[in-house]
């Protein structure tokens, strides 16, 4: 062969071979980027895995991002029954006068649970947040009770209301990190009403007022949630998007401008989206081991887990997850199905992913006296 071909082919295997070399080499994780907030937080919803944070447990002003507890309280109204979609509310003075954001309505007039809650959703009218209060509690104070009762049903520690409005007290305050786990919850048990964060404008009184979300116009994966804005609290949004069955949640509170919320929530929600991949480890359920039993009917038993285990991690890192699994020492029948045996910790190196029960995958009675007999015998030389 000519030692010039030679040499070009020999440099072309080279190349060919850097090339592939660097598809194969996982991509780094780059820095979350640089958000210019008071806060921000970024997690997966189905984890709860935090992706990004700064200052995610921060106390501050939500503004009408509190609308998102609001809306939470007339769910669970609505989902037990006690008010309709369809109820006649009479409007009162107290709500017809109320300050900032409004749906527009009008004071003595009757508006249906159905268009105040979208009221209060897309056109954020703090008109249709008491109206809704003074509906389903008798008093805006009543309901103030249930947002912060709920408040704490769902762990949200840092977080304190004093109307459902969103307007500036200083004893009105949240966090990032509180406000987004606020979102998942709406996702998990209310589906049906989340998908009212994604309608882009609502009429009504012949007034038609966009969404302030413009995250609904720039990107179609985000479906929700709700923006803030006080002079105090400065621009909030809480921002929902699913890419490929991957749903992230993010919060950005005090930004300086409503176009730099609605740009800084998409630059979080495309950096995790670029970056982090969920991914499910098991079935459900799935017997993931077998142990001895004693003094049982059956001798072994097969333990696993009730429920998929989702965990949240940067790409490139699943080969290196690792299940760890901790049970107890001597398993002694009679054993339930479903009963608590021990834990499965998923890890990546030194970090937990996640944690769930152990639990027997079927029940296992007493057994015989003979049996237990022979049990009690070998237990001397185990």
């Amino acid at each position: 062969m000519d030692m010039t071909l030679f040499k070009q082919h020999l440099l072309s295997i080279v190349l060919l071979f850097a090339v592939t070399s660097s598809w194969a080499t996982p991509i780094p994780t780059p820095k979350p980027p640089s958000i210019n907030a008071k806060s921000y937080i970024l997690i997966d919803h189905n984890t709860h895995h935090i992706i990004a944070q700064q200052n995610a447990d921060e106390r501050n002003d939500p503004a009408s991002i509190t609308k998102l507890m609001t809306a939470y309280i007339v769910y669970q109204a609505l989902a037990q029954d006690s008010i309709n979609l369809a109820d006649e509310v009479v409007v009162s003075e107290k709500a017809w006068r109320a300050p900032g954001s409004r749906m527009f309505i009008e004071v003595g007039k009757q508006v249906s649970v159905e268009n105040l809650l979208q009221g209060l959703i897309v056109q954020s009218g703090n008109d249709a947040s008491i109206a809704l209060a003074e509906y389903i509690a008798g008093s805006e104070a009543a309901f103030v009770d249930l947002m912060n009762t709920q408040a704490s049903a769902l762990g949200l520690d840092d977080t304190h209301f004093v109307n459902v409005t969103g307007l500036t007290d200083p004893q009105h305050y949240t966090t990032a990190r509180d406000i987004a786990l606020l979102s998942s919850a709406i996702i998990s048990n209310f589906p049906e009403q989340y998908k009212r964060y994604s309608v882009k404008q609502f009429t009504f009184n012949n007034i038609t007022q966009q969404n302030r979300n413009k995250l609904l116009w720039r990107d179609p994966s985000v479906d929700g949630l709700k923006t803030g804005h006080t002079e105090a609290a400065q621009y909030c949004l809480a921002a929902s998007a699913q890419r490929s069955g991957m749903r992230l949640i993010s919060v950005v509170l005090g930004a300086p401008s409503s176009n730099a919320r609605a740009t800084q929530s998409q630059s979080l929600l495309n950096y995790g989206f670029r970056f982090f991949a969920t991914h499910t480890l098991y079935d459900q359920p799935h017997a993931l081991i077998e142990k001895r039993v004693w003094y049982g009917a059956e001798k072994i038993l097969q333990l696993g887990v009730a429920q998929p285990i989702h965990v949240t991690v940067a790409r490139g890192q699943y080969k290196n997850i690792k299940p760890h699994l901790e049970i107890k020492t001597k398993l002694v029948a009679p054993i339930e199905k479903g009963q608590v045996l021990g834990k499965v910790i998923v890890k990546l190196a030194d970090s937990s992913l996640a944690e769930v029960d152990l639990i027997a995958l079927e029940s296992i009675q007493e057994g015989s006296l003979m049996r237990k007999l022979s049990d009690y015998v070998m237990g001397y030389f185990e």
